[in-house]
């Protein structure tokens, strides 16, 4: 086609025409909403606001980077979705302007013009002999009418009389008022959004702060006033502190937001079960109003804010407020004992080894909950199995489900622990959650749990250590000394080859010492390494069988390695006790179960990847509180609108628009009228078919 034969452009009057039908047509709109569903969808499933690393692990490092630039992380406050809003806003916006003029133009409208011939046309119509003459008759029918509900007028022809009546008007108004609620709805969610701040962002020249340090460190340009508008922002109160500045995330860093009043926490409120779960979290607080210095005491509980000035304030959480703790250092992996003391948030500067640059830690407070309630389930066999004890849950994973457990009895509190991590010169951190004291796993050995793992999304694998007969670490840290010490090992030997064998033979004593001896070492990680790279413990055991027997000999000479072993480390275990001027342990069961335990932690102690685990020894305890501050103008809004949503859908769906007309004309033989009645419904339903069985009943005194 050559350029002559192109059709002309459309003025700019017709495509802006065109552009506005568009936009205010229904079929833009219901795109808008489906788009707008997904993305509620996609807000529902996909976790808001996690870390990247938790992205990433889920969904892999393509993935992951992908959904953060499509702000799929924070779907509700994306640009794209408050654009979407916005275009939605408008777009319903323009259908009301365009057809709410139509529907109350024809509100007004009793359409009393219609012919005499149009309503035989009608699906509901009746004609019948009324007598009486025609006005008269028809000034009856209206009144009748009238009487039931129905707005009537009265038209008077040269040959007749038209009776017009109409009911149910308020249909179309629900028209109105639930494309109003979407309007309005969308506008309460654009004002309790983050439109308004993005907007302060964007033209006010706020910028969000990415650095580190205190509050006092935030710049200006990254401080929002008391009289914001829309926010909603979390604050951090410790015990005995007040504070009045909220934070804001944002994807790119922080914004503080100046609260016209400070929050002072009083206390920090648990109230628990007869279970031991907690069933109550409250503040009491005490808010200070910055203009008239008014001291409001109050408390905010779970589901039961405060308000003052129009900002509401939230029970969100609680946190750790600053507590100072003390940790012993117990020398788990061939550590030395030692002690530190520190605050939760802070930190300690440690080294490990020859004391190079490269050997130097960071010791991180990062937790402290006086409070463990968990779930000990048995295995069903008699037993628990610690192995499958996760004890990772916090006490504020299960707010508010403190008395649904399936078996109450099994919920048990195993008293406080301590979270930290150990970060490397690179800045490598693995993380760690000791319990202070030794929980009893159903086997009758208390032990201590020492959680370590490598990843924040991984659960911790756990080294349990058995509690001696003074419930502490040290009987286990004895005997692990011991057994790094080649001269007790062979005295151990010597002691246990001579106990079991008879002194007649002497020959079969130095064998029997021989292969304890060999036993002793190899789980002590100072033998051979028969897979060509150094192990300990039960594991070098397993590999020295699987190397040097056969496998239908390896079952029979486990059982007996582990016997010999077993009878080795006790004796260790008494050398340990002399040492330390302590009674020798006394052979019973409590000893044998005590020994079990000590053996397998023994070998999983020498995979245990510091040199030694931080044991709580004391703590003062110091509450926070994470409250969340939100001002929403939005809201009452939202609520007008989800009132004019139901009001609407009712009545497009319950209410049905009707009219009625009656002609009224004297008989053809000039006795009496004749009445030609028909009714027209917005919905053909049976309803409409026995209202019109009445109205004939009724008017033209007809009976089915």
């Amino acid at each position: 086609m050559s350029a002559a034969t192109l059709p002309p452009a459309a003025p700019a009057s017709e495509r802006l025409r065109r552009g506005l039908e568009l936009l205010s047509s229904m079929r833009f709109s219901i795109s808008l909403l489906t788009v707008i569903c997904i993305a509620s969808v996609i807000g529902t499933v996909l976790k808001q606001g996690e870390p990247l690393v938790n992205y990433v692990n889920q969904f892999g490092p393509f993935w992951a980077p992908l959904f953060l630039n499509l702000k799929l992380n924070a779907v509700y406050s994306a640009s794209w979705f408050l654009l979407i809003l916005a275009f939605l806003v408008v777009s319903t916006s323009l259908c009301i302007a365009r057809n709410t003029p139509k529907i109350l133009a024809d509100l007004k409208v009793y359409k009393e013009n219609v012919r005499e011939q149009s309503l035989k046309a009608f699906h509901h119509r009746a004609e019948a002999e009324i007598g009486g003459e025609a006005g008269v008759r028809a000034r009856e029918i209206g009144e009748a009418l009238s009487g039931g509900g129905w707005k009537v007028r009265l038209q008077q022809r040269e040959n007749g009389w038209m009776v017009a009546a109409k009911r149910g008007a308020a249909n179309k108004i629900g028209y109105i008022a639930a494309h109003s609620a979407i309007v309005l709805i969308c506008l309460g969610g654009l004002l309790d959004g983050d439109m308004i701040v993005r907007a302060q962002m964007w033209m006010g020249g706020k910028v969000p702060f990415t650095g580190n340090g205190t509050i006092a460190d935030v710049p200006a340009s990254s401080r929002l006033g008391p009289g914001n508008p829309t926010f909603r922002g979390n604050l951090l109160v410790a015990e005995g502190t007040q504070s009045g500045t909220a934070i804001l995330n944002q994807t790119d860093g922080i914004l503080l937001q100046e609260l016209p009043f400070t929050i002072e926490l009083k206390k920090f409120i648990v109230g628990y079960y007869s279970t031991g779960m907690p069933k109550l979290f409250a503040s009491d607080i005490v808010i200070h109003d910055r203009e008239t210095g008014q001291s409001v005491p109050a408390r905010v509980e779970v589901n039961h804010p405060v308000s003052w000035r129009g900002i509401d304030i939230f029970q969100s959480s609680f946190d750790d407020g600053g507590s100072s703790v003390t940790l012993d250092a117990v020398p788990v992996n061939g550590g030395e004992p030692f002690e530190v003391k520190g605050t939760i948030g802070g930190s300690a500067q440690l080294t490990r080894g020859k004391g190079t640059p490269a050997d130097k830690l960071t010791l991180e407070f990062t937790g402290l909950r006086v409070i463990n309630v968990e779930n000990f389930g048995n295995d069903g066999k008699g037993g628990v199995d610690a192995r499958k004890v996760d004890l990772r849950d916090a006490l504020d994973a299960r707010l508010g489900a403190g008395n649904k457990t399936q078996n109450k009895k099994e919920l048990r509190n195993v008293g406080p622990s301590i979270s930290y991590k150990l970060r490397d010169a690179a800045g490598q951190a693995r993380e760690f959650n000791n319990y202070m004291l030794p929980v009893d796993l159903g086997d009758g050995v208390p032990v201590f749990l020492l959680g370590e793992r490598d990843n924040p999304a991984d659960g911790y694998r756990f080294l349990r250590i058995p509690a001696d007969e003074n419930g502490k670490l040290d009987g286990f840290v004895r005997v692990r000394q011991a057994l790094a010490d080649p001269a007790l090992r062979a005295e151990a030997v010597k002691r246990y080859a001579a106990k079991v064998t008879d002194p007649a033979r002497p020959e079969l004593a130095r064998q029997l010492a021989a292969s304890t001896g060999r036993a002793l070492d190899m789980f002590a990680g100072a033998g051979p390494a028969p897979k060509g790279k150094p192990v300990s413990g039960l594991q070098a055991i397993s590999d020295f069988m699987e190397a040097t027997l056969p496998e239908a000999e390896r079952q029979r000479a486990g059982e007996v390695l582990i016997r010999i072993l077993n009878g080795a480390l006790f004796e260790l275990t008494q050398l340990s006790r002399e040492r330390a001027g302590l009674a020798p342990l006394e052979p019973n069961d409590k000893t044998q179960a005590f020994m079990t335990q000590a053996v397998l932690a023994l070998s999983d102690a020498q995979a245990y990847p510091e040199p030694v685990a931080f044991e709580l020894k004391d703590f003062q305890q110091v509450q926070a509180s994470v409250f969340q501050v939100t001002r929403g103008p939005g809201r009452n809004v939202v609520y007008l609108g989800c009132a004019l949503l139901i009001l609407g859908v009712f009545a497009m769906l319950y209410v049905r628009e009707r009219r009625l007309w009656c002609w009224v004309a004297p008989s053809a033989g000039g006795a009496g009228s004749r009445c030609t009645m028909a009714l027209s419904s917005n919905r053909k339903t049976l309803d409409a078919d026995r209202e019109f069985d009445a109205l004939k009943q009724q008017l033209l005194g007809i009976k089915e």
